[in-house]
């Protein structure tokens, strides 16, 4: 693939993740798309659930499979290193996809706040938890997290920087503020439908798995320096650092 292809390429998977995540914060907050969570003819109860769980696992998977070091050292064999991450995104893009389209609703309400005001500020409460998953990956380096430092690297010949860890604003009061962000946003909902909780469930679960599996290869990556950061600082919840 030509640097001018690989570009395009990696280009084309970024524009396709702001057009599905921002598909998918209506999605979940039931506003503005055509198909929300709770959207939609409803089927029998446990059909509707396997099938969500099944859409679930297979978001999951990629998502983990696919960040792990040894995949990367293998399927770098086949693809093109600078646009190793894009592809990642781009798989990302196609099983959310999949999750949004063939998604079932459960529309048995489990909770429902009536208050205008409470509504208001649940609804508010969940968008701020997805500007924090933004704000979060622009925090650390949102172009080299969703492929385009790579590709245009590539584009001028330039060599990539070696990563290296630091530990800006929201990050020094909480490792995975872009997490945290999606259990916001995900919770925090003025109508909760038996749907809309199976999806809060399942991904709240993922996310700790997620995080398991990336804080292993952060420490195999960093070694110590992590250690001592995953010493002061709480996993989730937003605390001052320990030790200072």
């Amino acid at each position: 693939m030509s640097r001018a292809a690989s570009f395009f390429y990696g280009v084309t998977a970024y524009l396709t993740f702001l057009i599905a995540i921002l598909y998918a914060i209506g999605f979940v907050e039931n506003l503005a798309v055509s198909k929300t969570i709770d959207s939609g003819d409803a089927g029998p109860v446990g059909a509707s659930a396997v099938i969500d769980l099944l859409l679930l696992g297979i978001f999951a998977v990629q998502h983990s499979l696919m960040a792990r070091r040894g995949f990367k050292a293998w399927w770098t064999q086949f693809v093109p290193p600078a646009i190793e991450r894009s592809t990642y995104v781009m798989f990302a893009n196609l099983a959310l996809f999949l999750l949004l389209w063939q998604w079932r609703p459960i529309p048995e309400t489990v909770w429902s706040v009536s208050n205008p005001v409470a509504a208001g500020a649940l609804i508010g409460v969940s968008l701020l938890g997805w500007g924090m998953v933004f704000l979060s990956t622009f925090l650390i380096n949102h172009f080299d997290l969703f492929g385009l430092q790579q590709v245009y690297n590539n584009l001028r010949r330039q060599q990539a920087e070696d990563p290296h860890f630091y530990t800006p604003f929201l990050y020094k009061f909480v490792r995975h503020p872009l997490y945290l962000g999606f259990i916001i946003a995900f919770w925090a909902a003025p109508v909760m439908t038996t749907g809309h909780l199976l999806f809060a469930v399942a991904t709240t679960a993922y996310i700790f798995i997620g995080i398991a599996l990336e804080e292993r290869d952060l420490v195999a990556h960093f070694g110590q320096t992590y250690l001592n950061y995953r010493a002061r600082v709480s996993m989730i919840v937003p605390l001052p650092p320990r030790g200072g």
